[in-house]
């Protein structure tokens, strides 16, 4: 009996050590634990912000909370000394040192700002579609951080247009939710695309696709001649060296030449009812339409003839001489 006792008092204690093990193991449940980082909403760090498990202190406030748009660190030490005073101890700090604390915020881009006073420019002074509007602060503007609860966009409240100088100023609500209102000048602008390059380019060279961008500029600097459109660009020749950021003219442009000089070309003679093509080399370069000179390889004459695509040349004035004639004649196609 008395061996049988002091079996089952062995269980237990090996059951009870098992469970110590256990639980020392995974950690009281309760036991506050300190954060590694922490998000804020408010003004205001209270203790359920930077510690687990805090209990009925978790709302007492013990720290400021960093500006809207920025983030803090506050050192363990500094945080287990504030909430002494509040009976919280066995803070397990998990080798945590410092604690990141980020302030919730929604960001306003200054783009928004921008769309508004150009809505009400665009409707007001009557200055073009609101994308197309430039505005330019007269100083430094940056995005505005607002708390997340906050709702709405900015609202021009007032503004003062000169159409001649572009000057603004304008009064701009921004939504906090404490009627915050910020006073802004600068200079804006009805614009319109143009086509720059993306680098420097040759004269000569092609134009493809990737040597354009397309840059907003004041209507008022665009003249006739600026070329506005991709599709105005890509495929012509570069008439001289094209420079980045300089907008393109139509002047600035040439179509591209077709045939070199000193190139082998096919001469194309067309009367009614006969075409001949003759083997020629090309004594000057061009472009389609122009009209360049040709060496005509079987005579050895000189003639003149309009571009009419890759290595050919439409000779207009005059025909070749024939061994003889038909009554019936077709077109004819002499080999090279």
């Amino acid at each position: 009996m008395t061996r049988s006792v002091f079996a089952a008092f062995i269980a237990l204690a090996t059951l009870a050590c098992s469970a110590n093990a256990e639980t020392a193991t995974q950690g009281t449940p309760d036991r506050p634990i300190l954060k590694s980082d922490a998000t804020i909403t408010g003004d205001i760090v209270r203790i359920g912000d930077l510690i687990d498990n805090a209990g009925i202190v978790a709302s007492v406030p013990i720290f400021r909370a960093p500006d809207l748009g920025y983030t803090g660190t506050i050192s363990s030490e500094a945080v287990l000394e504030a909430v002494r005073s509040h009976a919280l101890i066995g803070v397990a700090t998990g080798g945590v040192r410092e604690i990141v604390v980020r302030r919730a915020t929604r960001t306003i881009p200054i783009k928004d700002v921008e769309d508004a006073i150009a809505g009400v420019l665009s409707a007001k002074f009557n200055l073009g579609p609101v994308n197309e509007i430039l505005v330019n602060f007269t100083r430094d503007v940056h995005a505005v951080y607002v708390e997340p609860s906050s709702q709405g966009a900015p609202r021009v409240k007032h503004v003062d247009f000169d159409v001649r100088s572009g000057h603004f100023d304008a009064t701009v609500e921004i939504p906090t939710g404490r009627g915050t209102f910020v006073h802004l000048s600068g200079r804006a602008f009805a614009t319109v695309e143009v086509a720059t390059v993306t680098r420097t380019i040759d004269s000569g060279t092609i134009l493809r696709d990737s040597d354009l961008q397309l840059e907003r500029r004041p209507r008022s600097e665009v003249g006739r001649d600026i070329v506005t459109k991709r599709e105005q660009v890509i495929g012509f020749a570069a008439r001289g060296t094209l420079q980045p950021g300089r907008p393109v003219r139509v002047a600035d442009l040439m179509k591209p030449d077709l045939i070199q000089r000193n190139e082998t070309v096919t001469l194309v003679y067309e009367v009614p009812g006969i075409v001949v093509t003759i083997r020629g080399k090309a004594i000057d370069s061009g472009a389609e339409g122009d009209v360049i000179s040709v060496l005509n390889e079987q005579s050895k004459r000189k003639v003149q003839g309009t571009i009419v695509g890759p290595g050919r040349v439409l000779v207009n004035n005059g025909s070749p001489r024939f061994a003889s004639n038909t009554s019936k004649v077709t077109p004819v196609e002499l080999a090279r």
